[in-house]
């Protein structure tokens, strides 16, 4: 509880972002095209200005984007609009009856209002196996990227240790910049959680034919070290593989304990309604960290696209605007020479087709529900991207059938 000298000493009129991704800065962009000029207070653990964090495991990694780049806004553009960040602070409380929160440095906040933008962090091995080893990195942050960029050398080894899309990016660019590269994936196959067989099958074999390693269906057993230092990894095959350096890429977990801690309604993540708000109508939450209807179901999306569309949409609410939030996802992937564009959601799907494309490893895969077209991957295949994306967005469904006839021109469903 607040005592007398903390509620005396808040200003009122505040509003309280917390967290410093993407998310946080669609909401203050979003409220101050509305022209909502109230004091808006940003707080982020991280010491960084925000920043994007897709390049992070892409061009950043490899060297070709400085962290200049990779900021959202440039650090001018806050104080021009009265925006005041507070950043490698946390906050630790959140005082819902007075409209308070606590900072990690000792201070004492008030909020009118407040905004949970507070994102995810990547899953950790075990320390029992061998996660706290030196050597073992995750890819996150600027500062995560940063710790292992000496790593990066010519004929080194590397384990990666999950097939999703965060662990196929690091692959392809230790593999680009010389390194010996193997995949590490429990499951049978490589992004098996989130796309069909048949993208699995296509980017395996493009990263193969740059020399990586792809071991499906194993596990890793243990990291085993040397005066701290990870060198050998132990797979529950029984095999053993020298190392350098391994990187973890085995999912995320949403940020929402501060929000648990406070009271709200939390389970996987942070409940909001389609106008984002929480079970505490001063509070609303957006991104990773958030879980809300999509469609018949309760979900999370965790992509930038939903991040800046749902940023956006609790800015509304915020500003006395309130719109349902209805998703339109996209994902994307960068892989040595392809480009991966997702249109859609392929959740539920029970039948694919695949159609080639017209440029050098061009393909996409198409999903359906019955009759119901959910998603595209396209390969290398931007026109077909695009053409799909707008069919989704609209509720158009061609016939697979019709779809699957490589002669058609795909411009004509738009039509």
């Amino acid at each position: 509880m607040a005592n007398e000298a903390e509620l005396e000493s808040i200003v009122t009129g505040m509003l309280i972002v917390v967290g410093g991704g993407q998310a946080a800065v669609s909401l203050i962009g979003k409220l101050r095209g509305l022209n909502d000029t109230r004091p808006i207070t940003l707080i982020s653990e991280e010491a960084q200005v925000p920043y994007q964090r897709p390049p992070l495991s892409k061009k950043y990694m490899l060297g070709e984007m400085d962290l200049a780049r990779l900021l959202l806004r440039p650090e001018r553009w806050y104080a021009e609009n009265d925006i005041t960040l507070r950043l490698g602070v946390r906050v630790e409380d959140i005082d819902r009856a007075n409209g308070l929160v606590r900072l990690s440095n000792g201070e004492v906040l008030g909020y009118d209002q407040l905004a949970l933008t507070t994102g995810s962090t990547p899953r950790s091995l075990p320390t029992v196996i061998g996660g706290d080893l030196a050597g073992v990195y995750s890819v996150r942050s600027v500062r995560d990227v940063d710790a292992m960029a000496k790593e990066f050398v010519d004929g080194r080894s590397v384990l990666v240790i999950g097939g999703g899309y965060i662990g196929l990016e690091a692959a392809a660019v230790a593999a680009k910049l010389g390194l010996q590269v193997t995949v590490l994936e429990m499951a049978d196959r490589i992004l098996q959680r989130v796309a069909a067989p048949e993208t699995s099958d296509y980017f395996r074999d493009l990263h193969e034919a740059h020399g990586v390693k792809i071991r499906e269906a194993t596990g890793l057993k243990r990291l085993i070290g040397e005066a701290g230092r990870v060198t050998v990894a132990e797979l529950d095959t029984g095999e053993t593989l020298a190392v350098d350096f391994a990187i973890v890429g085995i999912g995320i977990r949403p940020n929402d304990q501060l929000a648990a801690v406070a009271g709200l309604e939390v389970d996987d993540g942070i409940i909001v309604d389609t106008a984002c708000r929480t079970s505490d109508p001063d509070i609303v939450a957006a991104g990773d960290s958030a879980r809300f209807p999509v469609g018949s179901e309760i979900a999370r999306l965790e992509s930038v696209q939903n991040a800046v569309d749902q940023g956006e949409a609790a800015a509304q609410t915020l500003a006395g605007r309130e719109v349902a939030y209805v998703p339109h996802p996209w994902f994307w992937s960068d892989q040595f020479d392809v480009k991966l564009q997702i249109a859609g959601l392929n959740t539920g799907y029970d039948s694919t087709l695949v159609r080639p494309g017209k440029r050098e490893r061009g393909q996409s895969v198409w999903y359906y529900r019955g009759d119901e077209l959910l998603a595209v991957d396209a390969m290398n295949d931007a026109a077909t991207y695009m053409i799909a994306s707008r069919l989704i967005k609209a509720g158009q469904s061609p016939a697979a059938a019709v779809v699957g006839n490589p002669d058609l021109d795909l411009k004509t469903l738009l039509s």
